[in-house]
């Protein structure tokens, strides 16, 4: 399998991201004003905040769904326009969304190799787009073994698979490309608790092996037990920023509510 951009010369919290002043509306609603928040290598953020905060908006602008009304985004600290999700994943940002990021009428090789499909026939089946399903369903099943995420069968349309079966092909394909920056949006809102485990154990994986995580989750056990950094957003504004191992449950849960700020 061939991965997004590599992590040789990233040196240990370093800044992969960093976003400055965004700002998004949608018509008279003002989704997020003039947040700023840092993604480091080998750190996991938590982003938190109530439904309506603005955490899925900041994803959408960072993963290029949404183009923001003002602010600057920068890669390893080159400023870089994101106005598409393959331009984020150019980028090394790969994002698992609240929505299930699977194509229903597609089996799960299919789409865990989206938009990243193996050819084959030399330069006529590349030009014709013929597709390799049998190395493709090989390293697929590779991939989800490698992870310890069971699917009855790879053939199978991801329409047909369970909520947690589709999450958990969503989450694969993340962690399978994602080699610099990984965005996670509430990715175990539809898991067991078997499969939630698992999806924590992968988030430290990441984390160890050097990848920007954001995670958004309303589970405040999650971020004590995950996350190195807290970032809370509150009616589309920043309100607090601080180190996971500096606050309580109760804090997180007094920023969130607006009890507290550090902002």
């Amino acid at each position: 399998m061939t991965a997004s951009p590599g992590r040789q010369g990233q040196s240990p919290s370093a800044p992969a991201l960093v976003a400055e002043g965004v700002s998004k509306a949608f018509r008279a609603v003002q989704a997020l004003e003039d947040v700023s928040i840092e993604l480091r290598y080998g750190r996991v953020t938590a982003l938190l905040g109530d439904n309506g905060a603005g955490k899925s908006t900041l994803v959408k602008c960072l993963a290029g769904v949404y183009q923001p009304d003002a602010g600057t985004v920068s890669i390893d600290g080159v400023q870089r326009a994101i106005p598409t999700p393959d331009a984020a994943r150019s980028l090394g940002i790969e994002t698992v969304h609240q929505t299930l990021a699977v194509i229903d009428t597609l089996d799960v090789a299919a789409n865990l190799f989206l938009n990243r499909e193996h050819l084959r026939g030399g330069p006529i089946g590349r030009r014709i787009g013929l597709l390799d399903h049998k190395r493709m369903r090989a390293e697929c099943e590779a991939t989800l073994g490698r992870l310890d995420i069971r699917i009855p069968s790879l053939r199978r349309a991801a329409g047909l698979l369970s909520g947690g079966q589709r999450q958990a092909v969503a989450i694969g394909r993340a962690v399978a490309w994602g080699q610099r920056i990984v965005l996670l949006d509430e990715p175990a809102a539809a898991l067991g608790v078997e499969q939630t485990a698992r999806v924590l154990d992968l988030i430290r994986n990441l984390r160890d092996s050097g990848v920007a995580v954001m995670l958004i989750t309303h589970n405040m056990e999650r971020v004590i037990d995950v996350c190195d950094h807290a970032v809370v957003l509150r009616q589309g504004r920043k309100t607090a920023e601080a180190p996971v191992r500096d606050v309580t449950k109760s804090d997180l849960v007094a920023f969130i509510t607006g009890a507290a700020t550090t902002e």
